[in-house]
């Protein structure tokens, strides 16, 4: 692995995965392969990944056709996991490139996925593979696992881990270094009616994004949100278009008091901070609460905003949910709990936790950015908001694979990574592989 740069077949392999839209949908049928549970192309993107390892020389297996997996060393060996997915969500607005063609321009790299999450699952390949061609021969396995519903349910790496086989120990490069010990509780909730609304409204695409765009009718005249689309753990990194919505409407005049889902948005939500209308108020080691109001809907069939917020991992989100429900009866609406996942927190004294922080020691100033005194910043295990598959599979944490300096890219309009780094993320998750499968640890 000593030419770090990025071969024409390697391009084309990460060019073709950006390429297929995978974003989830509905169950579909297929003749060859059977019930596809998430829609033709997330399986799509797995089939094309497998068919491409196991043309390398890996075994790889695929499950229920949610989940596949791609490995090599010896076969009856202790197996360390990678675990990456291959669905992305919606492209969104403002793009200045197709979302679905890897453009590179002046040394960087664009396209949905590049970033979360098809960049370090092709980055994880490349590795094993060069590692494979060059006659390494670890004395653990390495298996890359890969779901493909990560961004609605992460219901295809739970099914690995009732039937697939379970590594002793995993990473997930869905997150940012370094080592990542601890993620914040995550919960969607629902507040809604099932009376016909007296206005049209709607904005946002998915729970866990920042709406970039709402708009909404009131006797005829129709009023728009413009907003920022970003990843709803970090809300600050985007602009609420659902909140802009409501400016515009006060600005306006205009009279959304017929509307209870409206008015709770305006007299409960938008003028407030997310601990004020969370009810949250504390700060532990993992932070303090974030909120995003991510989907709006009124029409004739009822009422209803998504709320994601991501809660300090010693915070009970039960106290929230009460919270919700009792503001939400002021105005004759319910609070349901759509989507609920417990905070998760390792020991920071794992051993292999502390082989992962010398590899991204190692590593940190080969970053695109990178400045000498961010080795006293950004070296220990941190604590996130995200949501990582690190929750659904026993013993595995989150390592990468951006870095923290640099501008969260997940979920973004032109989602991108310097081209150097993506190079030296191969080389980082090489090293990962040869640490992990290490006698040692």
């Amino acid at each position: 692995m000593e030419n770090l740069k990025l071969s024409q077949e390697e391009f084309d392999f990460i060019s073709k995965l950006i390429s297929i839209a995978s974003t989830g949908s509905s169950p579909v049928e297929n003749a060859e392969f059977g019930t596809l549970p998430y829609g033709e192309k997330p399986f799509e993107a797995l089939k094309f990944f497998l068919d491409t390892a196991s043309a390398a020389g890996m075994r790889t297996g695929i499950i229920e056709n949610r989940v596949g997996w791609c490995e090599f060393g010896p076969e009856n060996a202790e197996a360390i996991g990678i675990v990456c997915h291959l669905d992305v969500v919606p492209a969104g607005e403002g793009w200045n490139t197709d979302p679905f063609t890897l453009t590179e321009k002046d040394g960087i790299l664009y396209g949905r996925g590049i970033v979360d999450d098809k960049g370090p699952a092709a980055a994880s390949f490349l590795a094993m593979k060069r590692l494979l061609d060059s006659g390494y021969e670890p004395s653990k396995r390495i298996r890359l696992i890969l779901g493909t519903d990560e961004e609605r349910s992460c219901s295809c790496v739970e099914t690995y881990a009732v039937k697939g086989e379970v590594p002793s120990f995993s990473i997930t490069p869905d997150g940012e270094f370094p080592v990542i010990y601890a993620e914040k509780g995550i919960l969607q909730i629902k507040i809604y009616t099932d009376e016909a609304s007296k206005v049209t409204a709607k904005g946002g695409s998915a729970a866990n994004m920042v709406p970039a765009s709402c708009s909404c009718t009131i006797n005829g005249t129709e009023y728009h949100g413009k907003g920022k689309m970003a990843h709803a753990s970090k809300p600050e990194l985007g602009i609420n278009a659902i909140f802009d919505l409501i400016s515009t409407l006060d600005k306006a005049g205009a009279d959304y008091s017929s509307s209870p889902l409206l008015t709770f948005i305006s007299k409960e939500i938008a003028c407030y901070s997310a601990a004020e209308y969370t009810g949250c108020n504390i700060t532990d080691e993992s932070g303090s609460v974030t909120a995003n109001p991510s989907i709006l809907s009124c029409s004739q069939d009822g009422e209803s905003l998504t709320i994601d917020i991501r809660c300090p991992v010693s915070y009970s989100m039960d106290s929230i949910v009460s919270h919700f429900a009792n503001k939400a009866a002021h105005y004759d609406l319910f609070c349901e709990v759509i989507h609920q996942m417990d905070p998760l927190y390792k020991a920071k004294d794992l051993p292999e936790i502390s082989v992962l922080t010398d590899i991204w020691k190692d590593n940190m100033s080969s970053y695109t950015g990178f400045k000498p005194e961010y080795l006293s910043e950004f070296t220990e295990p941190i604590a996130i908001g995200g949501g990582t598959y690190a929750r659904h599979m026993p013993d595995t944490i989150a390592f990468g694979i951006q870095t923290p300096w640099q501008e969260d890219q997940c979920h973004q309009a032109n989602e991108c990574r310097a081209l150097s780094d993506f190079e030296t993320d191969i080389k980082v998750m090489g090293e990962v592989i040869k640490g992990l499968t290490s006698d040692n640890v």
